[in-house]
């Protein structure tokens, strides 16, 4: 009878154990993440500008270091640069403000979170002539596209996604959140 006792004993807390473990491997596996917060994003985009995109051999447009902001409602990064316009078209240098949100994919070829997906939210040099700018607005959004396609935003480091690996899955989803961005990890596919 002691022995039975004994061995229900140990059966019910080893099932309880097990229970316990297996509600908090799945609660870890059903939403694994990585968070990257927003002063490290712009820690690592920095070093990419200031930038030169020329315009049809009229004049070039240097974009410098963008001040990103996190756009979660939309799940988008939105970033806004101090541009400058010159070259030969234009006499002398112009400032102006140009501002783009974008969304992010993720390039297993280098493990690194990319721009894409940008959207011009507008382009603006208030000392050009309307005709000038009006041009400029034309080119608008080409120029977001060349000037910020595949702009690495973050890299996660083999230790940031070994456990991970070692699970068997890969960076899936990520989303814009207020505290940054959350990359979710799936199944990698069979």
């Amino acid at each position: 009878m002691l022995h039975r006792r004994r061995f229900l004993t140990t059966t019910s807390s080893g099932l309880a154990l097990g229970a316990v473990a297996l509600l908090l491997g799945r609660g870890a596996l059903a939403q694994p993440s990585y968070t990257v917060p927003l002063a490290q994003l712009q820690e690592m985009v920095a070093p990419k500008f200031p930038r030169s995109v020329p315009v049809q051999g009229l004049f070039d447009l240097t974009l410098q270091v963008p001040l990103l902001r996190l756009l979660p409602e939309v799940n988008r990064l939105g970033a806004t640069m101090a541009v400058d316009a010159a070259g030969p078209a234009l006499r002398r240098s112009h400032a102006g403000l140009f501002d783009v949100e974008f969304a992010l994919r993720y390039e297993a070829s280098d493990r690194t979170l990319r721009a894409h997906q940008i959207r011009l939210g507008r382009l603006d040099f208030p000392t050009l002539k309307p005709a000038v700018a009006q041009l400029l607005n034309v080119y608008a959004p080409v120029l977001a596209e060349q000037s910020l396609r595949e702009v690495t935003l973050h890299q996660l480091r083999p230790q940031d996604t070994a456990m991970f690996d070692g699970l068997g899955l890969q960076p899936g989803p990520i989303t814009v959140t207020a505290k940054g961005l959350t990359v979710a990890f799936v199944g990698k596919p069979p």
